[in-house]
């Protein structure tokens, strides 16, 4: 169905980067591997039920990396014709012959290829015209302004569809690639009560539209978000439990993938750095990767060198049991790829026995965080501090909202300090985690 598409077939892609192999080649390569890639898509964004803008893309581009032994060239490009593929491998070859040997560049091991490519279902196209797109936008729109007659204004609703067909290969046999699709939906609008205005948003994202939550759904999660942070207030400084929303904390989840990830290891940029086998979270929480998830946001059968992505766990019982690798850190730290050049594939957080309610019932008095501002996150140190708006609780009860505070903490500390995760789980990227519970932490205010 996707060769009737994009402007070229899976199969014309694929020929066209094996025949960037061979040009490699023959210019006195001993190695090289390319990628190419096509996108389009459209995006729709609808404000005070009024049509704001309608916007068309279409992408494709080239990369290609070439090995004259150790020395490595890179070039690239986004015109697929036979003179300008010539020219950019000639681009690559001219640029490795000039640069410095490195003992730790080159392809993927032949070994971790993946040989057989399953079909993990992540291309579904959504023909949805840009009237019906409009009408969509405007229904989502709608459903968050009619919440409340608080509500009196919006930074807009959007709806968008996307589609990709990419082909992968290199000279030590590797050869493929397959169709994607991303479709999202979103909804960001404005409160005001006396002087006070407030603004949330919210959002849904599918590989296939009909996975997507509905226009009403996301439109009123977006005006009830809005709303309920009415009659903020700033709390004094104290030290208390805190409890991550499922998308925030998908974030302390970013974090530490950042700390293992061969990059930040090899430099010694990490608060990680030799933890492996260690005790770095909670033992309540297990931290597994799933890639070959259905329709999953970060499902892959291999990664951006071709070697084949597998089921793992990478924390058991808050012992760290691997890294995130690709070839070249890999080789940097004398160990092997994990399949996860590109980054990591579907993280999945297991969940506990309690949703959010019981979250923060059982948290008693703390702070549940919502909103986080800021990039205070000092991957070498660990040092965690930002800016951040929610509600206070008590008794296990919501009281208020709170706004400008500060909360801070080291990650080490807030990882293994974290009490509970809930099951209230939120699928938005490729890490899929439910609230997160820590015990304590600082927070700065008035």
């Amino acid at each position: 169905m996707h060769d009737t598409r994009f402007n070229y077939t899976l199969d014309q892609l694929k020929q066209m980067a094996q025949d960037v192999l061979r040009q490699a080649k023959a210019a006195g390569a001993s190695a090289a591997e390319a990628e190419i890639s096509l996108g389009f898509g459209q995006n729709v964004t609808v404000r005070l039920d009024e049509v704001e803008t309608i916007e068309y893309n279409r992408d494709k581009g080239l990369s290609v990396s070439v090995y004259f032994g150790q020395r490595r060239g890179h070039a690239s490009t986004s015109d697929l014709s036979p003179q300008a593929l010539n020219d950019t491998v000639q681009a690559a070859c001219s640029i490795a012959r000039h640069t410095a040997q490195d003992p730790f560049c080159g392809l993927a091991d032949p070994t971790l290829l993946a040989h057989e490519i399953c079909d993990l279902d992540l291309y579904h196209p959504w023909d949805i015209s840009v009237e019906d797109a409009i009408e969509l936008a405007k229904t989502c729109e709608a459903a968050a302004l009619t919440y409340d007659r608080r509500l009196n204004n919006s930074e807009g609703a959007s709806v968008s569809a996307h589609e990709g067909l990419f082909a992968y290969a290199n000279s030590n046999g590797f050869c493929g690639g397959y169709p994607t699709s991303r479709h999202a939906l979103s909804c960001s609008v404005i409160a005001e009560q006396g002087e006070m205005m407030q603004r949330d948003y919210w959002y849904s994202t599918a590989r296939a539209a009909g996975d997507l939550e509905s226009a009403e759904t996301v439109g009123r999660k977006a005006g009830e978000r809005t709303v309920r942070r009415l009659g903020a207030r700033q709390l004094d400084t104290r030290q208390t439990a805190v409890l991550f929303e499922p998308g925030l904390a998908s974030g302390l989840i970013s974090n530490f993938v950042s700390a293992i990830s061969g990059g930040n290891l090899y430099r010694k940029s990490s608060f990680l750095l030799d933890c492996l086998g260690q005790q770095v979270f909670s033992p309540i929480v297990d931290i597994s990767e799933r890639p070959h998830i259905s329709r999953g946001l970060a499902s892959s059968p291999f990664d951006h060198e071709g070697v084949v992505t597998h089921d793992r766990e990478l924390v058991s019982g808050g012992i760290l049991q691997g890294y995130v690798l690709s070839s070249y850190s890999a080789r940097k730290l004398g160990m092997h790829s994990t399949g996860n050049a590109g980054g990591n594939h579907n993280l999945i957080v297991r969940s506990g026995e309690h949703d959010f309610a019981g979250l923060v019932n059982m948290m008693g008095t703390g702070l549940i965080v919502t909103e986080l501002l800021g990039q205070g996150t000092n991957p070498v140190t660990g040092d965690y501090s930002r800016g951040a708006a929610g509600f206070w609780v008590e008794h296990g009860e919501i009281q208020y909202p709170v706004e400008e505070i500060t909360i801070a903490g080291n990650l080490k500390n807030m990882f293994r300090g974290i009490v509970a995760v809930g099951n209230d789980v939120l699928v938005q990227g490729s890490k899929q985690c439910g609230s997160l519970l820590i015990e304590r932490m600082t927070v700065a205010g008035e």
